[in-house]
């Protein structure tokens, strides 16, 4: 008889969806599992490559199937969308998933451990906050121009604001509901700055603790947030052939339209990781920035560009070269060495 070689997952919070296949791609069987019954049937099956999504608790499942012995395939779920026959259900999707994984040009996405995870949680949650920041900015900024005052814009001035507050002009004019929820959200702005300096310097201390990090940021445009978001965030070096895949996976490299042999290239395809995209976005401005302002090395790629391109394309496109550069150290775990510097050492010697 034949034998299940591979399993399409179907995962859920609570009902859970299996569909097995032969060597053929034969179905086998198709049944509906309740989450507190997936280990045991897995634990009875022979060892088989189980196929699902990378979505929500992919990972925890992934680990926990490995430690069944199975070999455990994470799909995007773009990838998986094509092969949905007509209509949705849990059934279609796990059916959908065992043929994508079929496939042998399909890509999978690497399993990620627990401190992995717990690395990029510490991204998240700044994020998080950072947000929360901007928003309680803004908030106050509006309602403070319900009254007439116009507070300066950015978080360089959080300190001008809460100055501004309890000035005595300011209070005398204010409602004292007014001034009390102002005084409110003003307290939650400065625990907020107080969490998001110490996970600064959470993130610093990685940064020093780790070679890797260490030698991302030795890339200009790179500093200790880039640096090891990367190393939390993005896959093996090994799992991209070249580095415009890096930047593609990153979202940094244009749409493509070709059609008849004739190439058309539109805006960035913003098809990728967008913690990671745009830090690098941040960090390319920077370097833009001051290359603008004291100027670009004599006959360098960036003093080129900013000569014949707008500013903002000049900035992604170095975004797009700093992936690559960060891919090329990756894999040959290297430090980089600024292209005028390695030509005029390659001169001397």
């Amino acid at each position: 008889m034949s034998e299940v070689i591979i399993i399409g997952l179907d995962i859920a919070k609570h009902v859970f969806h299996v569909h097995g296949a032969d060597e053929r791609g034969r179905a086998m069987f198709s049944k509906r599992i309740s989450r507190g019954k997936l280990l045991d049937f897995f634990a009875t099956q022979p060892s088989c490559t189980v196929a699902l999504e990378a979505c929500g608790g992919a990972h925890h499942w992934a680990r926990q199937l490995s430690q069944l012995g199975h070999q455990v395939r994470l799909i995007p779920p773009a990838y998986v969308k094509p092969f949905v026959k007509r209509q949705k259900n849990d059934a279609i999707d796990a059916e959908a998933i065992c043929e994508a994984a079929q496939r042998p040009s399909m890509r999978f996405v690497a399993v990620k451990s627990e401190q992995q995870q717990a690395a990029g949680l510490v991204f998240r949650t700044r994020d998080l906050l950072v947000r929360q920041r901007t928003q309680l900015i803004n908030a106050i900024r509006g309602h403070l121009t319900e009254y007439g005052w116009i507070a300066p814009k950015g978080p360089s001035h959080v300190a001008r604001l809460a100055d501004l507050i309890e000035e005595e002009e300011m209070v005398s004019s204010l409602p004292e509901a007014a001034h009390a929820m102002f005084r409110l959200m003003v307290d939650l702005l400065a625990g907020l700055n107080g969490r998001i300096a110490d996970l600064d310097k959470e993130i610093a201390r990685r940064a020093r603790e780790d070679e890797v990090s260490r030698r991302l940021m030795t890339i200009p445009g790179v500093g200790p947030i880039s640096a090891t978001a990367i190393g939390a965030l993005a896959p093996p070096a090994e799992t991209f052939a070249k580095g415009r895949d890096f930047a593609a996976w990153l979202g940094l490299t244009p749409l493509q339209r070709s059609t008849g042999g004739k190439q058309k290239l539109g805006a960035t395809s913003k098809m990728g990781e967008r913690t990671l995209r745009r830090l690098l976005i941040i960090g390319s401005s920077a370097v833009v920035q001051q290359a603008s302002k004291r100027g670009a090395p004599k006959g360098s790629w960036l003093e080129q560009m900013l000569t014949r391109k707008p500013r903002m394309l000049v900035t992604v496109a170095l975004a797009n070269k700093m992936a690559r550069i960060v891919w090329a150290l990756l894999l040959k775990q290297e430090n980089y060495r600024a292209p005028v510097a390695a030509r005029a050492s390659a001169q001397r010697t």
